[in-house]
């Protein structure tokens, strides 16, 4: 059975006087889906976001939410939650007041299900300090909560692993599982590769306000072509001879002429790595590891977008700071 579809836009186009955030942009999100909007600094990521929040309404175009047409008003349907630029939060209150406050705005009983909310983010133990306290991470889980009180069928979310420690990441990463898992849609933005190699199983990647990619991760990962693979064995001398000799593959650095004196660079496509670790063993050259200089979703990122090259050569690029 096909699964609902939970946001279909076309032809969106949203200007902000000469300036065009986004330009002829399609988005389509299934329920019980994670999706991922990628992009450069200004690529129009979060101009899409505010949309799907009836932050601001397009230009041009059509978007249905939840089976809604959504037109010329700031009115989005109910089962919509989420955050664009961080959370809206009172700092003077502590965490808990935050969620007890929002829960009376929407017409809910006060208490009702802000101590599980809290949990479930993993704030349990902070619920009565104050927000004006709270680290980065920690408002960007109390800003998560917040959206769950309203057990949302679609969670739009803007950078949800931004500032957070590895145990924030793996309570922001459950919730956003168990709500797809539950039937909820989920749109997520995020500089951080990793994050969106883990939970989204479709990418839409935007440059200049418009798409150059939309589909699987997995064909997005494909379409870059030859990638850079560090290359660590116990004899790099033999190694380097039978990577050599390895159809497709290029030795782009041998042992001894980086800073990491047994490592070897190879360049080529992924299929022909498995040649070469067959043809090591056949050399009973033990390989201690593998693994691309950079990961194909950031090299496919990198590739389409044109801010770098995604290899040993020329790894350009920001920092996971920087990006931001």
């Amino acid at each position: 059975m096909g699964r609902s579809r939970i946001v279909r836009a076309r032809g969106i186009t949203k200007t902000f006087g000469e300036v065009v955030a986004l330009d002829d942009v399609d988005l389509e999100v299934d329920a019980g889906q994670v999706h991922g909007l990628v992009g450069p600094n200004g690529a129009g990521k979060t101009t899409l976001l505010g949309l799907l929040l009836g932050l601001a309404v397009a230009d041009r175009g059509r978007l249905e939410i939840l089976g809604t047409p959504v037109g010329r008003t700031l009115a989005v349907p109910d089962g919509v939650a989420g955050f664009v630029d961080g959370p809206g939060l009172y700092p003077s209150l502590t965490a808990r007041q935050n969620l007890t406050a929002l829960a009376r705005l929407r017409g809910r009983p006060s208490a009702a299900g802000v101590g599980e909310a809290l949990e479930e983010v993993g704030l349990t133990d902070v619920a009565d300090d104050r927000v004006r306290g709270f680290s980065l991470g920690m408002r960007q889980r109390l800003g998560l909560a917040a959206a769950l009180l309203t057990r949302p069928r679609l969670l739009v979310i803007d950078e949800p692993a931004n500032g957070l420690d590895p145990a924030g990441k793996r309570h922001v990463h459950r919730v956003i599982t168990r709500l797809a898992s539950d039937g909820a849609a989920v749109v997520m933005s995020s500089h951080r590769m990793d994050d969106l190699a883990a939970l989204c199983p479709e990418v839409t990647l935007l440059s200049t306000g418009r798409v150059v990619f939309s589909g699987p991760v997995g064909k997005l990962a494909a379409e870059v072509g030859d990638l850079d693979h560090r290359l660590l064995t116990a004899d790099p001398p033999a190694a380097r001879q039978v990577a050599a000799g390895t159809p497709a593959l290029r030795v782009v650095r041998g042992p001894g002429e980086g800073p990491d004196e047994d490592v070897i660079v190879v360049r080529g496509p992924v299929e022909a790595l498995d040649g070469l670790v067959v043809r090591l063993v056949e050399a009973g050259v033990g390989v201690r590891g593998l693994a691309p200089v950079v990961p194909p979703l950031e090299a496919a990122f990198l590739a389409l977008t044109g801010t770098g090259s995604g290899t040993e050569s020329g790894e350009a690029g920001e920092t996971e700071e920087e990006s931001r």
